[in-house]
């Protein structure tokens, strides 16, 4: 083959590459780089976790990471906030019960649940307290789940004639143990799910004084829990949801521009009636003095006709 003709083959096989891989939408590689980034986070952590190596495994360039989210802590804070609300949702869903013993049994399957079906996502949220999440960390989202369950046992409370001002101390032990225990079974996954669940609810709901020898489930909880999870978001509805928080924090950053604009405008306003009242009282100031000149040489006036006038 001569010299041209391999220059040519080059060439053509250069032209085709391109083509055979269809280049990604900014948002499709803004989910790339996020579902990346969620299992390095969780595998090594914030800390041992480098903008090279999300990029490396994406097959972009460092400029393309910082393009979508700022840096490292920027697609960080995304990750968590995804996991944080996810697992909050599934706890609040569960909540809504009617029963106290149900809300109970529920909120315990559904953080199960969520590490059984999330593990990347919850090893994330209890390795690190990195305050480059920007939402708070782990100890920030019990603490917004026990302010809920503070409402339930409050109820509880009244019902039984016990003091409902204890409930929120009540409500951080309940949702502590909770949360610990789920650290623990992350890595155990033994005895299964439900009979975790029954095992938590046993010794919340009954005491160590009044344990049961063989703690399970209520069959309504079971039914529940084994009914088929609510389609989970796609892509496209978490992009219109992104895309409804960013118009919402585009619209809040307009109406603060206008109030700014309003309040310099009543600003300038009332520098300029000011100068008007000042140049008003300069002038009615000239005229007194001009008055006060012309009365002075009249009266001086007066005075020289007088001694005129007097015979010598």
């Amino acid at each position: 083959m001569s010299g041209h003709g391999s220059v040519a083959v080059m060439m053509e096989t250069v032209t085709q590459e391109p083509r055979s891989r269809r280049r990604m939408s900014g948002s499709e590689r803004r989910e790339q780089l996020i579902r990346i980034s969620r299992t390095l986070f969780a595998e090594k952590g914030f800390d041992g976790t480098s903008i090279e190596e999300i990029a490396a495994t994406a097959q972009v360039s460092k400029p393309v990471v910082y393009e979508h989210f700022g840096g490292k802590e920027g697609v960080y804070a995304v990750v968590v906030d995804r996991e944080m609300q996810k697992l909050l949702t599934m706890i609040t869903e569960a909540l809504a019960a009617s029963h106290s013993l149900i809300k109970l049994e529920r909120a315990a399957l559904a953080l199960l649940q969520y590490i059984e079906e999330s593990s990347e996502g919850f090893r994330i949220l209890v390795r690190d307290s990195h305050a480059a999440s920007g939402t708070g960390s782990f100890a920030s989202l019990i603490s917004e789940i026990a302010s809920q369950v503070e409402d339930v046992l409050a109820d509880e409370f009244a019902s039984r004639g016990y003091d409902p001002k204890l409930a929120p101390m009540y409500a951080q032990m309940l949702v502590g143990m909770v949360a610990l225990t789920g650290q623990w079974w992350l890595d155990v996954r033994k005895p299964g799910r439900e009979e975790v669940a029954a095992h938590l609810v046993n010794l919340a709901w009954n005491g160590l004084t009044g344990l049961n020898l063989n703690p399970t489930i209520t069959a309504i909880s079971r039914e529940h829990s084994a009914a088929p999870p609510k389609p989970r978001p796609t892509e496209k509805e978490l992009r219109e949801l992104e895309k409804a928080r960013e118009k919402e924090a585009k619209e809040a950053e307009k109406i603060r521009q206008r109030e700014l604009k309003e309040t310099e405008k009543a600003r300038v306003r009332e520098l300029k009636e000011r100068e008007r009242l000042l140049k008003e009282a300069e002038k009615a100031r000239e005229r007194e003095e001009k008055i006060r000149q012309r009365e002075a040489r009249l009266a001086e006036r007066a005075a020289r006709l007088e001694q005129v006038d007097q015979p010598e």
